[in-house]
């Protein structure tokens, strides 16, 4: 019988070691429970110790897009009031146009 390899997901890896830092659940514990190996749960509490510090040195990357996004939006709000205007303004025209001929 061929067994299935188990993956797991990065919010289940935390959710593990994060109930082991807390002190919620022992080692032996959260590998029963969950049916872990305890050489795989000391991978992911080693992992994430050694990751920890590089979360608050992440910075967004600035992307240029957000500029554009925000150029292309105002853009297409200046469109818009352009073309309300142009209705508008076309709708009194045709009103107008039909007073002339009576």
């Amino acid at each position: 019988m061929v067994r299935k390899r188990r993956t797991f997901t990065s919010e289940f890896k935390a959710d593990v070691v994060l109930q082991l830092l807390s002190g919620e659940k022992s080692m032996a514990a959260v590998c029963r429970e969950h049916r872990l190996n305890l050489q795989m749960v000391s991978r992911w509490k080693r992992e994430f110790l050694e990751n920890a510090a590089s979360i608050f040195d992440q910075k967004k990357p600035y992307s240029g897009n957000q500029d554009r996004i925000a150029e292309l939006e105002r853009a297409l709000g200046r469109k818009t009031l352009e073309l309300d205007i142009a209705k508008k303004a076309s709708s009194i025209l045709e009103r107008l146009a039909r007073k002339d001929e009576k």
